[in-house]
């Protein structure tokens, strides 16, 4: 998504006047009092990520970080400023009345509570993916955001990309044809990869509110590896469906101009990192979508060989996004004789056939065929990043680009991939009343 992305143009100044690159619309920040007050609730590995998100663009103060380790506040003063306040209590940044949105980028079973809390306090929310730890929390937040009046956007990045923008258009031009199929993967074979991040040497119960970090989650003994490594336990997090699907789900729902999946199958284990994990660490989800076609997602933590990227198959075109490019590959041409489907006719038979076809009796065509269709590269002009999106939709009061429903359905998706694969059965799940049985 890297390529995808793109800085506001800046210029200081009280009166400042900044832009989206390209054809963006033009947004005035006139004077302090119109400058936005960002908190960030949660400075980890993500956390870190976002604040160099948001830091470029302006008309932002970045006024406050919180976290449950010293060593990421630490952090969080050398990205921003050794000045900005520094927490481990959440409460403290919704109660600022300087704060006008918050960036949450915690472990996936705070979520809830957060948002709910952040809406509450009459703060915007910018909320990392997924949205959710469980299915059942998906209709509160949205509920919650309806009532609030206030902006949540869910930080699933590829959705608003400019990769997707342009795929979107391809899809719904009919140049793929019908689409039947598509595929999505991520493979990954290393430590960091599966999630077994590095331990600081100075973590342990005094540089971490272990307390809080296990929230209502049931109580255990200080455990510095289940804190850095949460994604690997199911009480924390919904594992490589929640992590990595859900990217994938909400990059298909948007270019395919989808709502949600209709069933899920399952199938998965863990492999290769036997290291206490309760998770899996492979897992192959099929999608059934009521517009026609199947989705084949699946992540791979064993193996890092990964042929393609995000694959649609239609029966004119294929579309995949390769190494930061978007390939169109045109279906060959059928010219209906058939070689091998009449091999086994009496000769005579078989040549009239050809003959009946514009072809020579030996099987030849008469006349050159024209060329095979050839791969074609599709230009993408970059935009915005999802970050900018989010500012831009509190500064001109629209619409989120990925509201509470949009982050249910993808997160939603995710949680009945997880079901099925405990279950072991293929589950139908219906987004709109959040009903999930056995299909």
């Amino acid at each position: 998504m890297n390529s995808d992305r793109r800085r506001f143009l800046t210029t200081a100044g009280a009166a400042t006047v900044f832009q989206l690159a390209g054809n963006g619309p033009t947004l005035k920040a006139a004077g302090i009092n119109d400058q936005i007050g960002l908190g960030f609730i949660g400075s980890g590995i993500r956390g870190t990520g976002l604040i160099d998100e948001f830091k470029p663009i302006p008309g932002l103060r970045m006024l406050t970080v919180c976290d449950l380790y010293d060593g990421c506040l630490a952090r969080a003063k050398e990205q921003i400023d050794a000045s900005v306040d520094v927490t481990k209590d959440y409460r403290a940044v919704l109660d600022r009345k300087d704060i006008d949105a918050v960036v949450i980028a915690t472990p996936d079973h705070h979520h809830k509570k957060m948002v709910l809390d952040a809406l509450s306090a009459g703060k915007h929310v910018y909320i990392e993916k997924p949205m959710t730890w469980s299915l059942e929390e998906g209709p509160q937040l949205i509920a919650a955001e309806k009532a609030s009046g206030k902006l949540l956007q869910v930080g699933s990045q590829a959705k608003t990309s400019a990769m997707a923008a342009k795929t979107k258009d391809l899809v719904s031009s009919g140049a793929l044809g019908k689409v039947n199929m598509v595929r999505l993967a991520n493979h990954r074979n290393n430590a960091q990869g599966a999630w077994k991040y590095a331990v600081p040497p100075d973590a342990s119960a005094q540089t971490i509110d272990w307390q809080r970090f296990l929230g209502d989650r049931p109580g255990r003994a200080f455990d510095a590896k289940v804190f850095f490594q949460w994604r690997c336990w199911w009480e924390f997090s919904g594992g490589v469906a929640t992590d990595l699907f859900v990217h994938l789900l909400t990059w298909l729902h948007e270019v395919m101009s989808v709502k949600a999946p209709v069933s899920v199958a399952s199938f998965g284990g863990i492999v290769k990192w036997n290291d206490g994990r309760n998770v899996p660490d492979v897992m192959n989800s099929l999608f059934e979508y009521k517009e026609g076609f199947q989705a084949d997602i699946y992540v791979n933590m064993a193996n890092s060989l990964q042929a393609r990227g995000n694959t649609i198959l239609g029966d004119q075109a294929s579309l995949v996004e390769e190494r930061g490019k978007l390939i169109l590959y045109p279906e060959p041409i059928d010219h209906d004789v058939q070689s091998y489907g009449t091999m086994q006719w009496p000769k005579a038979m078989r040549a009239a056939y050809f003959e009946s076809r514009g072809w020579k009796p030996e099987g030849r065509p008469a006349q050159p065929l024209p060329p095979p269709n050839q791969p074609q590269e599709v230009t993408v002009e970059r935009g915005p990043t999802h970050a900018e999106h989010f500012i831009l939709s509190m500064r001109e009061n629209k619409p989120s680009r990925e509201n509470g429903e949009e982050g249910h359905c993808a997160a939603g998706a995710a949680h009945v991939a997880n079901m099925a694969y405990r279950k072991g059965k293929r589950l139908r799940w219906d987004h709109r009343t959040n009903k999930v049985s056995d299909g």
